[in-house]
């Protein structure tokens, strides 16, 4: 590699990813950028759960505009051609034939030599998963062998390595966020004695040492849960907390997404924690599952001006707004985007055919997550560089010179178009939620005005009250994906001492819902106040109406031919019951927290939920396998056995499953501690109180309504 390379086409390819990616996002937020070196060799450690997105976005955004290399197969560079363009890329050879490291890492060591900067992705494959696989050995054998290859020849300083967590708000979804936090550098001196031994085995266990470090610190920084199931729940209610669309401070979106995560891994069986639990649990994973089905989301809904009878915060709520309204409401919703329509016509025209094609992109990879966004921006780019802004760049040269083709007005186009662009992105978030605030109105319209006869059968719903999850990426050692795990296996802050074959706690985990639990996790169908008289209830709907009750109430949901996906469901069938499970869900959850309140106030005991390891050492506390005492306030790391955490023997691969918990064990936090940091943090806990009028009941109320009602919104912290 030339030592005085500029790295032109790195740069250039930079600045135009960069702008397809701040497109593409609303905002990429830096964390920690303090954290990098401004100069000398360091490896960059990257998660990657959004294939090439993640390179894009770290190279475009890299604190100090650091160039940064990235691996490339040896074999391509054999054309001088495309050598030098791969070269000027910033890409270093690797041959992965070769089994001489030094061989293999020849490329790189002479990249870290020169004080460049190396990014890697430890995990090996992009994949969509509740949380973090696998990371693999290649970083840590490439530093550590650096620093032997640097001492042979003579070199001073050594290599650091920058742990950058990518964490994406919705890494799948138009104008979402995205936040990169880099850790600080992690030295290599814990570790070069061991490697640098002559003892068998000794260079193995000193890579394995340094991989689980940096496994560690992306695990901190990152979201990680033990399944779907508890990662969509505790989803679901951070979008109850936090109801408008990016009122969470991305600084702490991790850290509260994270708490809510392990909130609702915590065991039913804890003492004193909540009964309710499991039914709050399943009433978010119902409600998520049907905004999953219908592709709405909860802070659209919430921005809705719904009646007050829709309000789940309504003490005295009916779940279904009158046809008079929502016919209203479509109107005012409708008035509303026609009004900041003229401005953002022209753009619109202009851009439709890269929605379009970003669209037509991510149905090309549907079953895959972590290639939509990729597809998304990719065909928008190819087609914004290709067709759109040459277009317009002649158009707008042809409006001010007509056919005389000056200079100067080329670069008033050229102006024109950067200015389009600009415009574009900074009107087309709050354009593209109007139009989504439009569609979802327009939704209630028809599924409100629709005879409840075509609503679906509860037998149908239970599949669409189901979510579906991310197809398995194939790339994943299984070998490391965690084993679920019984409750009789789920240690309690009050449990009894582990044994010492259990040397740390282990996640706790919920069980499994079965078949008759999906039940309970449907809309209860007495919150439905229509007259009876009227529209009779879907289960006493005889088989000579409209629909069949053999075509409704079918045990699976309609399937594509073409894909063989679950069909999305019409939404006069279903709307309903989506603004039922909202109601339902938010009153859940607002139970939920008061019980959590309420649990230990007797005894003045802390009720213990389950909290991540990094999370505890900030704000709970650990229980040691030698005592059941609590330890607070500071945190104490184990001891690492002789030989490194994985004995330093078998394949750079192999792992075990007590292994990776020892690396991601836990501890405890305070419920009532848990509640007030969220609200400290701006989240909307509804609070259940006593009804300000126990005797009185409104015409048309049921008796289950009475006896506790959600007061308003509550964001202050109790003293």
């Amino acid at each position: 590699m030339a030592e005085h390379d500029y790295f032109i086409l790195h740069r250039l390819i930079r600045y135009i990813t960069g702008i397809a990616t701040v497109s593409f996002f609303t905002e990429i937020r830096i964390v920690g950028g303090e954290n990098v070196p401004k100069t000398g060799p360091i490896i960059v450690c990257a998660t990657h759960h959004n294939m090439m997105l993640d390179p894009m976005i770290l190279s475009s955004t890299f604190p100090n505009k650091r160039i940064l290399h990235y691996w490339s197969k040896a074999s391509l560079f054999a054309n001088p051609i495309v050598r030098n363009i791969l070269l000027s890329s910033g890409n270093i050879p690797v041959d992965r034939k070769s089994k001489d490291r030094q061989v293999l890492f020849r490329g790189t060591f002479e990249t870290l030599s020169q004080g460049h900067a190396v990014a890697l992705f430890p995990e090996g494959t992009s994949y969509t998963e509740p949380q973090i696989m696998q990371v693999k050995d290649g970083a840590a054998w490439a530093a550590l062998e650096f620093t032997k290859w640097a001492r042979e020849h003579n070199m001073e300083g050594d290599v650091r390595i920058v742990p950058a967590a990518i964490v994406y708000t919705n890494k799948s979804k138009y104008r979402s966020n995205v936040i990169i936090e880099f850790s600080r550098p992690i030295t290599l001196d814990p570790y070069k004695e061991l490697f640098l031994s002559s003892n068998e085995g000794a260079p193995r266990a000193a890579v394995k040492k340094l991989s689980r470090t940096i496994e560690g610190e992306l695990v901190e920084h990152t979201i990680n849960a033990k399944d779907w199931d508890t990662l969509y729940a505790a989803r679901m209610a951070r979008e109850i907390l936090w109801p408008k669309e990016g009122s969470i401070n991305l600084d702490e979106f991790v850290e509260i997404s994270q708490t809510l995560v392990d909130l609702f891994s915590t065991s039913p069986s804890t003492p004193s924690f909540p009964p309710s639990f499991s039914i709050t649990r399943q009433k978010l994973l119902t409600y998520y599952s049907l905004l999953q089905s219908t592709n709405l989301t909860n802070s659209i809904l919430s921005s809705l001006p719904l009646p007050r009878d829709l309000d789940p915060l309504n003490p005295n709520q009916a779940p279904l707004p009158s046809r008079v309204f929502t016919l209203f409401l479509f109107i005012l919703s409708t008035l509303k985007t026609l009004l900041v329509l003229p401005f953002f016509v022209f753009p619109l025209l202009v851009y439709s055919p890269l929605y379009l094609l970003g669209r037509f992109g991510a149905r090309l990879v549907e079953d895959e997550e972590e290639t939509q966004a990729q597809n998304k921006v990719a065909f928008s780019l190819l087609g914004a560089l290709l067709v759109i802004y040459p277009s317009v760049f002649v158009l707008l040269w042809m409006l001010v010179d007509g056919v005389s083709w000056t200079r100067w007005g080329a670069v008033v186009s050229a102006v024109g178009v950067w200015a389009l662009g600009v415009y574009h992105d900074r009107t087309v978030t709050s354009n593209y939620n109007a139009a989504r605030r439009l569609y979802a109105a327009w939704r209630i319209l028809i599924g409100v005005w629709a005879p409840k006869r075509w609503d679906l059968s509860l037998e149908v719903l239970k599949v669409y009250a189901t979510p579906t999850v991310p197809k398995e990426n194939e790339w994943i050692d299984k070998a490391k994906k965690p084993k679920a795990k019984s409750d009789s296996d789920t240690p309690t802050p009050t449990s009894s001492t582990p044994t010492p074959s259990s040397p740390i706690l282990r996640p706790p985990l919920t069980p499994a819902l079965s078949t008759s639990d999906i039940g309970q996790m449907l809309p209860d169908p007495h919150l439905v106040l229509v007259s009876r008289e009227e529209e009779p209830p879907v289960s006493s709907i005889s088989k000579d109406t409209r629909t069949s009750s053999s075509s409704s109430s079918a045990s699976a949901a309609p399937t594509t031919k073409s894909t063989g996906k679950r069909k999305r469901p019409a939404t006069r069938r279903i709307m309903r019951h989506v603004l039922r499970a909202r109601i339902e869900a938010v009153k859940a959850l607002a139970g939920f927290f008061d019980d959590l309140e309420r649990a230990g106030k007797g005894g003045g005991e802390k009720v213990g939920v389950y909290s991540s390891r990094h999370l505890a050492r900030d704000y709970g506390w650990f229980e040691h396998p030698s005592s059941t005492s609590i330890v607070s306030g500071s945190y104490q790391r184990e001891p690492v056995a002789e030989g490194g955490e994985d004995g330093g023997e078998g394949d750079d691969d192999d792992d075990d499953e007590g292994k990776r918990e020892s690396r991601r064990s836990s501890g405890w936090r305070d419920a009532k501690e848990v509640i007030r940091y969220l609200k400290a943090r701006g989240a909307k806990v509804p609070a259940v109180r006593a009804p300000r009028y126990a005797n009185s009941k409104r015409e048309g109320e049921t008796d289950g309504e009475q006896g506790w009602v959600l007061s308003g919104t509550e964001t202050e912290t109790d003293a």
